[in-house]
């Protein structure tokens, strides 16, 4: 079994010397993340927590309207608010989330309230907050981005950071004939044509992976 990520880019935030401000890149542009002002930030933008809730109510609305669509079911308007709070037991901290739906242009019967309920339950952002979620990450330093090898031929360059290459290959699953861990080299720019391979190092998450220009 081979990872394969949600995303084709990783999402991609920066942050300088300005309390607390963070640019981040997604694929059609970028916004800003701050803090509120009560803790140093200067409020630019959400915060971790708002967007938090916010990637979770937008999920559940949107799922819901997906499905309204498809029963053809006449409510015009969906609106969704969530919050959390937290409380310290002896074992952990554990965090409760609210998300309220309503539906103020449509009268809906019981029916469709319980049904659209478990829908609503059901998006897949809930599902990974509610699910078994591991989240790993990795420092990268300096010497790391410079240790890098280059294979080439006449058409395509291709370069592998191998300190970056902590994450389960799905090159090596979805492109064998060019990357196979058993041969030497393990990456053959001859087995593919070039727009083949520059499609599939486009999809590496961790830089590990790049074409020389």
């Amino acid at each position: 079994m081979y990872m394969q990520y949600k995303l084709e880019k990783p999402v991609i935030s920066t942050i300088g010397t300005t309390k607390y401000q963070c640019n981040v890149e997604w694929r059609n542009g970028n916004f800003i993340v701050d803090e509120p002002e009560s803790i140093g930030g200067k409020d630019s933008g959400p915060d971790p927590y708002t967007l938090l809730l916010s990637s979770l109510v937008s999920c559940k609305i949107v799922t819901l309207r997906m499905y309204i669509d498809k029963k053809g079911w006449n409510i015009s308007s969906i609106v969704g608010k969530a919050n959390l709070f937290q409380t310290q037991t002896k074992e952990n901290l554990v965090t409760t989330i609210d998300c309220d739906i309503s539906f103020p242009d449509s009268i809906i019967s019981i029916d469709q309230k319980e049904k659209l309920l478990m829908v609503a339950e059901q998006c897949p952002v809930s599902k990974i907050i509610g699910g078994s979620t591991k989240i790993r990450s990795f420092i990268y330093l300096e010497d790391d981005l410079e240790n890098e090898k280059t294979y080439s031929n006449q058409e395509v360059a291709v370069v592998w950071k191998g300190e970056l290459c902590k994450h389960s290959a799905r090159c090596i699953t979805q492109l064998p004939k060019v990357f196979n861990l058993k041969s030497q080299p393990w990456i053959n720019v001859s087995g593919a044509d070039a727009q083949t391979i520059r499609k599939q190092v486009s999809k590496c998450p961790t830089g590990a992976l790049a074409i020389k220009k």
